[in-house]
C-alpha cells in the first residue's frame, strides 16, 4: 500500500486516525502496531510474517544482550540479521556469479531459488540491527517489552521505506508521548507537501526519465540523455524524500518526532556534504555501526581510505544486488576519498559556483549507474551524453507547458528558496496582521488547496511508481 494512493488517503488512514484517537491511552502503540502490520499485510501475507519471527527473534535476543550485555549475543543477532538479509536479498545475486565463475569449467549450474523480497526488509533489518547495538552499549538495564519492540520495527509510517529510526532516538517517546495540537497540524502539512512532491512531482519526472531511458541510447541524442537522466535526478530526490516528508508527518500526527531524512542535497558544494545532506539516517547508520566501529579516520590514512571504501560498497550493495549499485558506492566512494586526499581544499577556495557544479555532475552521473541496469550499458549512456556531436533536437517532444512548468518547479524546490519565501511571507502576515489565527488560517488553506490538487492528479493518473519500495 503506497502513501500516494486513494485507498491509503480515504480509507486506511482515517480509519486508523478514528480508531486511535478515540482509544484510551495504554491500547494506543496496540492499536498502532495491529494497524502497521495490516498495512504491511497489503503487499502479502508470507511478508508479515517473516516481519513478525523476525521482530520476535530480535527481542529474544535483545532480552538476553540486555541481561548480561555478553558481546556473543549480539554478534549472533547481527549475523542472524545479515543472514536473513542475504537469503531474501542476496542469495540469487551470489548464485549468478558463481555460475559465471564456473562456467568456463563445468556445464553444471546452480539453480536460483525461488524466493521474493520482503518489502522494506533492508530498513526494518538496520533498525533491528540498531536496536541491538544500542541495547548492548547502553550502560543501564532496561525493561524492554515485546509491543514496544515490535512498534519499533513495524511502525507503518518508516517501516517500507524509512527514515533509518534508531532505537535510542525513539524508545522514549514510544513509551511515553502525549497528544499536542501543534504537532498534529505540523505532521500534516508536513505529509501533504511530501505527498505534493511525490505524485505531482516526482511523477511527472518519472514519466519523462522512464520514456527516455526505454528508448534505445544510439536514438535518444546527447540532449535526449542529459534530459533523462536530469528528469531522474529529480525524481529520485522527490520521490525518496516526499516519501520521507510522509513518513515525517505521519509520525508527527501520532506523537513521534522521527528525524530529518533530506537537507537540499543538491545544493552541496562536495560529495562529503552531499553525503550529509543525502538519506541522513543511512548515512548516520553505517557511520556509527560500521565506519566509526572499524576506526573511523582514527587510525592511519590508509586505514581511513579503506574504511571509506568498504561503507560505501556496503551502502551500494545495500541497495540492491547489482553490480551496479555497487559500481555506484564505489564511484562515490572514490570521490570522498580524493575530497580527504586534498581536493577539499581546492573547493573551498574555488568560488562556489564551481565546486557546486563539480558535486551536482558527479552525483548526476552517479545516478545513470543507480538506474541503470548493466555497466557497460550505464557507460554507453554516459558516452552520450558527452557526445555533442550527434545532433540535438531529441529532447523537444516532452518540452509541452506542464512539462516545463514542472521541471521548473522541481529545480526551485531542490534549494530552500521556496521554503524561505513562504516562511517570509508568512512573517510579515503576522506582523500586518494582529489577529493570531489569520496567518495560520492562510496557510492551511494553502496546504489544502494543494491536498485536493494532489488528489485530483492520483485520481486522474494510473502512473505511481515507487524507486525505494524494491530496497
Amino acid at each position: 500500500m503506497l502513501f500516494s494512493s486513494l485507498v491509503f488517503l480515504f480509507n486506511f488512514l482515517p480509519l486508523l486516525l478514528l480508531t486511535y484517537f478515540i482509544s484510551p491511552r495504554n491500547t494506543k502503540n496496540a492499536i498502532l502496531l495491529l494497524f502497521s502490520l495490516l498495512f504491511y499485510a497489503w503487499g502479502g501475507f508470507s511478508y508479515t510474517l517473516i516481519l513478525i519471527l523476525s521482530v520476535l527473534a530480535n527481542w529474544l535476543i535483545s532480552l538476553k544482550i540486555n541481561e548480561d550485555k555478553n558481546k556473543k549475543w549480539l554478534l549472533f543477532g547481527l549475523v542472524l540479521n545479515v543472514l536473513v538479509l542475504v537469503i531474501f536479498k542476496y542469495l540469487n545475486f551470489f548464485i549468478d556469479n558463481i555460475n559465471v565463475l564456473i562456467d568456463p569449467f563445468s556445464n553444471q549450474r546452480i539453480n536460483n531459488v525461488k524466493i521474493h523480497l520482503p518489502l522494506g526488509i533492508s530498513f526494518f533489518t538496520f533498525q533491528q540491527m540498531s536496536m541491538l547495538w544500542d541495547i548492548y552499549r547502553s550502560k543501564e538495564k532496561t525493561k524492554i517489552r515485546l509491543l514496544d519492540s515490535a512498534l519499533y520495527v513495524s511502525f507503518f509510517p518508516q517501516l517500507i521505506a524509512g527514515p533509518i529510526v534508531r532505537y535510542h532516538d525513539i524508545i522514549d517517546q514510544i513509551k511515553n508521548r502525549v497528544v499536542q495540537i501543534d504537532l498534529i497540524n505540523s505532521g500534516i502539512k508536513r505529509f501533504i507537501y511530501g505527498l505534493f512532491k511525490k505524485v505531482v512531482i516526482a511523477n511527472t519526472c518519472a514519466q519523462i526519465a522512464d520514456d527516455i531511458m526505454a528508448n534505445n541510447i544510439h536514438s535518444i541524442g546527447w540532449d535526449g540523455a542529459w534530459l533523462g537522466i536530469l528528469a531522474y535526478t529529480f525524481q529520485i530526490f522527490f520521490d525518496f524524500s516526499g516519501y520521507s516528508d510522509m513518513a515525517i508527518g505521519l509520525g508527527r500526527i501520532f506523537g513521534f518526532r522521527i528525524l530529518e531524512n533530506f537537507n537540499f542535497p543538491y545544493i552541496s558544494r562536495s560529495i562529503q556534504e552531499f553525503w550529509r545532506r543525502w538519506h541522513i539516517s543511512l548515512s548516520n547508520w553505517f557511520k556509527d555501526y560500521v565506519y566509526i566501529p572499524l576506526g573511523g579516520n582514527r587510525k592511519s590514512k590508509n586505514r581511513t581510505y579503506f574504511n571509506l571504501i568498504l561503507v560505501f560498497l556496503l551502502t551500494g550493495f545495500w541497495h540492491g544486488a547489482t553490480w551496479s549499485f555497487v559500481f555506484w558506492g564505489l564511484f562515490h566512494g572514490f570521490f570522498l576519498i580524493i575530497e580527504r586526499i586534498g581536493f577539499k581544499k581546492i573547493l573551498d577556495r574555488i568560488p562556489s559556483i564551481f565546486s557546486w557544479v563539480y558535486t551536482f555532475l558527479i552525483v548526476v552521473i552517479g545516478w545513470v549507474f543507480f538506474r541503470i541496469e548493466g555497466i557497460e550499458v550505464a557507460f554507453e549512456y554516459v558516452s552520450t551524453m558527452f557526445h555533442f556531436g550527434n545532433g540535438f533536437g531529441h529532447s523537444l517532444i516532452y518540452f509541452n507547458s506542464y512539462n516545463v512548468a514542472i521541471l521548473i518547479l522541481a529545480l526551485f524546490m531542490c534549494s530552500p528558496l521556496i521554503e524561505k519565501y513562504l516562511e517570509k511571507k508568512i512573517k510579515s502576515l503576522q506582523s500586518v496582521i494582529s489577529i493570531e489565527f489569520v496567518p495560520h488560517l492562510v496557510s492551511s488553506i494553502f496546504f489544502l488547496s494543494i491536498f485536493f490538487y494532489t488528489c485530483l492528479v492520483l485520481a486522474t493518473s494510473s502512473y505511481n511508481p515507487f524507486i525505494y519500495f524494491r530496497f
